[in-house]
C-alpha cells in the first residue's frame, strides 16, 4: 500500500488525530549483520510502524542487497516498505532492475534521491543529475503505481547558500511528482517549523515528515550533527556535555530531549508522523516512543480484504490472498516464505499445492535452514552432549530465558503461558516439544492475546502438539492414544488425531492421506468462517524434511572450523555430534490435535502421563 494512504486511514480515525512513525534501516555490511537485522525489524513490527525504508548503496553487492531486503520486508516479515533509490553514478540499466525488482515483490513507496556526489568532484556518470528527473522518469514508466518520497533540508542544503532556491529545488521536485517530504535529521523544533511554514506559503501542500536521529551516545550525538551540518540548540549542549562520558545517562537524557523536540512538532499542527534514523538500532528509538506514549498496548493489524490472520501476512502480491498455512511453520516464517516462493500453484488461497513439481522440495533453499552463524549458534545453545542438557536447551526458551531455538525464530508468545507448565514437564521426560496451542472456545476476536480478525467476532483453535520422542515409545503412546478414541464411542471418528514419521521417512497416522484438519477457525459478523490454520499429511512431510535438516545444519557446525575458534574440547565436540546424531536416528517426530475445542487442554498431556516415563537423569 502507498504510504500516503496509510497515514491518511491512520489519521482519519479520531480527532485529534494519533501521531504515528516509521523507521528506516540501513543496509548491513556482512551477511550475519543482514540476518540480525532481520530479526530486529521483525521485533520492530510489534511497535506498529506505518512503514519502514531501507536506504540505497549505488554499486556492487549492497545496490542488489538493498532489493533482497526490500522483497524480505514486504514478503516475510509484511512490513510495508520503502526503497532509497539514487541516481547519482546509476545507469538506466541499473535504475531500471531496481524498480522492477520492487515492483515484483510489491513495493509501492521509493524515496527518489540524488545521491552524493563523486567524492573527487567530477560530474555524475549517471543518466539522472537531479532528483527530479529521477521522479519524472518512474512517474513515466509506472504511472501512480508509485508513492514517491523526495529528501528536504529544514537548515539548507550544504552545497547551497541561497534557502530561496533551495527550497524552489524542492518545489521542483514536488512539481514532478513527490508525494511527501522526509527531512534530513535536526534538533532545533523552532527552525523546523517556521521551515514548514515556508513550504506551504510556496504551495508545497504534501506531507511534512521530519527525520528524526535519537542519541545513543555524545560522541555519535556529535558526529552526526556535524556530518550533516545542523545546529545543536545551546539547551541540547548544557544538558549532555555534563555527562558525556555516561552513555547511559545520556541516552536517558537525549531521550528526553528528543521527545520534547517531538511533541512540539506534533503541536505545530505541521507535523504528525515521525521518521526516524534508527542506525540499525532499537532500544534508543523505543524509549523515545515510550515517552511519547505512541507505542501500542497490543498490536492493531491492518485489515487487508477484510481479513486478518492469526500469522503474519505476507505483502507480496502473489501471495497477498493466501489465507491458510499449515500450523508447522507457525514459528518459521522464513523459511516457510522461502520454501513456498517458488511452488506455482496458490489455487483458492491455498498456502501451497502438493501438485506443484517444486512442492517440498527442501534443495529449493538458496542459503541453510538454521539461520544462526556458528558463534551465534554456539552463544545460544552451547554444545548439549546428554538428553538431559538438550532438554534443558529447551526448557530455557519455555521459560523465557532464550529467544529461539533451531526450529523456532523467536521467542515463546504469551499465547502458551496456559500450558508451558505441562511443556516443561514433557521435556523433562524426553519429549522434546517444538511447536504448540492451546484450545480456545468462543475467545473474542479483540483479545490481547488469542484475539485476530475483524472486530466483534469468535476465535476458536484446537490443542495441537508437536514433539520429538524415542522411537521405543512410539508404539505405547499411539495404543494409548487409540485406546482414548475407542472409549470416547464414536467408531467414525477419532477426538485425537495424530501423524508420526521418523527421518527416512516411515510415517504412521490415524487419519486418512486427503484428510486436511482446520486447527485454527474464525467467525465473523456477515464473513465467512476462516479457517486460517490447518494440519494435512503432504505439508507434514515436507516440514519432517527441514526439521531433520536442521539438526544436521546443527551438526555440520561442530564439524567445521568453527571448532578452532571457541573455548571447546574435543571430547566435548565428540559427545554433541555423537548425541545428536543418534537423535536423528532414533528420533520420531509427532504432532497430535485433539480434535475436541472445549476441551481443558489437559487430555493429551494426561495420556502421555500415563506412560509412567521417567524424568532424564
Amino acid at each position: 500500500m502507498r504510504i500516503s494512504e496509510k497515514l491518511s486511514q491512520a489519521h482519519s480515525t479520531s480527532s485529534p488525530p494519533p501521531a504515528t512513525f516509521s523507521f528506516e534501516f540501513f543496509v548491513p555490511k556482512t551477511s550475519q549483520g543482514v540476518q540480525n537485522l532481520y530479526d530486529r525489524m521483525d521485533r520492530m513490527y510489534d511497535l506498529n510502524p506505518i512503514f519502514i525504508d531501507i536506504t540505497w548503496n549505488a554499486g556492487g553487492r549492497s545496490s542488489s542487497l538493498t532489493n533482497e531486503m526490500v522483497y524480505t520486508a514486504q514478503s516475510t516479515l509484511g512490513l510495508e516498505t520503502c526503497m532509497h533509490l539514487t541516481c547519482t553514478n546509476m545507469k538506466i540499466e541499473l535504475i531500471d532492475e531496481a524498480l522492477h525488482k520492487a515492483y515484483v515483490s510489491g513495493c509501492q513507496n521509493i524515496l527518489a534521491l540524488r545521491g552524493d556526489p563523486p567524492l573527487d568532484g567530477s560530474e555524475s556518470t549517471g543518466d539522472f543529475k537531479y532528483a527530479k528527473d529521477l521522479i519524472r522518469y518512474i512517474r513515466n514508466k509506472y504511472g501512480d503505481h508509485f508513492n514517491i518520497g523526495v529528501a528536504a533540508y529544514p537548515e539548507g542544503h550544504p552545497e547551497e547558500e541561497d534557502e530561496d532556491k533551495t527550497l524552489q529545488y524542492l518545489k521542483e521536485k514536488c512539481d514532478a511528482g513527490a508525494n511527501l517530504i522526509i527531512t534530513q535529521m535536526f534538533y532545533d523544533a523552532d527552525n523546523f517549523i517556521k521551515w514548514c511554514s515556508k513550504l506551504r506559503k510556496i504551495g508545497i501542500d504534501i506531507p511534512i515528515i521530519p527525520g528524526i536521529m535519537p542519541i545513543s551516545t555524545y560522541a555519535a550525538f556529535i558526529r552526526r550533527a556535524k556530518w550533516s551540518e545542523v545546529v545543536i540548540p545551546q539547551h541540547f549542549l548544557d544538558a549532555l556535555e555534563p555527562i558525556k562520558e555516561d552513555d547511559y545517562l545520556v541516552r536517558a537524557k537525549g531521550t528526553e530531549l528528543v521527545s520534547e523536540m517531538c511533541t512540539k512538532l506534533i503541536k505545530s499542527g505541521y507535523v504528525n508522523h515521525l521518521h526516524f534514523y534508527t542506525m540499525n538500532l532499537e532500544r534508543a528509538t523505543i524509549m523515545i516512543l515510550e515517552n511519547l506514549n505512541l507505542i501500542e498496548s497490543v498490536k492493531s493489524h491492518e485489515v487487508i480484504g477484510g481479513s486478518d490472520l492469526p500469522w503474519r501476512k505476507s505483502l507480496h502480491p502473489q501471495r497477498s490472498k493466501e489465507s491458510i498455512r499449515p500450523i508447522f511453520w507457525q514459528n518459521r516464517k522464513y523459511s516457510y516464505i522461502s520454501r513456498t516462493s517458488t511452488w506455482d500453484e496458490f489455487p483458492n488461497g491455498r498456502w501451497g499445492d502438493s501438485r506443484s513439481p517444486a512442492f517440498g522440495d527442501i534443495d529449493l533453499f538458496a542459503t541453510d535452514l538454521l539461520r544462526q552463524s556458528p558463534k551465534k549458534a554456539f552463544d545460544l545453545w552451547g554444545h548439549p552432549g546428554t538428553l538431559k542438557q538438550f532438554s534443558d536447551i529447551i526448557i530455557s526458551f519455555l521459560s523465557g530465558k532464550l529467544n529461539s531455538l533451531p526450529w523456532s525464530d523467536s521467542a515463546i508468545g504469551q499465547d502458551s503461558e496456559i500450558i508451558v507448565d505441562n511443556l516443561i514437564a514433557l521435556n523433562k521426560k524426553g519429549f522434546f516439544t517444538l511447536n504448540s496451542q492451546p484450545s480456545l472456545n468462543a475467545i473474542k476476536s479483540n483479545d490481547k492475546v488469542y484475539g485476530w480478525g475483524p472486530k466483534n467476532g469468535y476465535v476458536y483453535q484446537k490443542q495441537y502438539l508437536e514433539f520429538f520422542v524415542h522411537k521405543d515409545i512410539i508404539p505405547a503412546l499411539l495404543h494409548q492414544i487409540d485406546n482414548y478414541n475407542r472409549g470416547q464411542g464414536d467408531s467414525n471418528s477419532s477426538v485425537l488425531t495424530y501423524y508420526a514419521v521418523d527421518q527416512k521417512g516411515k510415517l504412521f497416522s490415524n487419519t486418512k492421506d486427503d484428510d486436511i484438519n482446520a486447527v485454527t477457525w474464525g467467525v465473523f459478523p456477515g464473513e465467512e468462517i476462516l479457517q486460517p490454520t490447518i494440519v494435512e499429511k503432504v505439508s507434514f512431510l515436507a516440514w519432517k524434511d527441514e526439521v531433520y535438516r536442521l539438526i544436521t545444519e546443527w551438526i555440520k557446525i561442530f564439524q567445521s572450523d568453527f571448532v578452532k575458534d571457541v573455548n571447546i574440547t574435543k571430547e566435548d565436540v565428540d559427545a554433541f555430534v555423537k548425541l545428536m546424531t543418534n537423535f536423528n536416528d532414533e528420533y520420531v517426530l509427532c504432532n497430535v490435535v485433539n480434535n475436541n475445542f472445549i476441551d481443558d487442554n489437559q487430555t493429551i498431556f494426561k495420556l502421555i502421563d500415563e506412560l509412567n516415563i521417567p524424568d532424564l537423569k
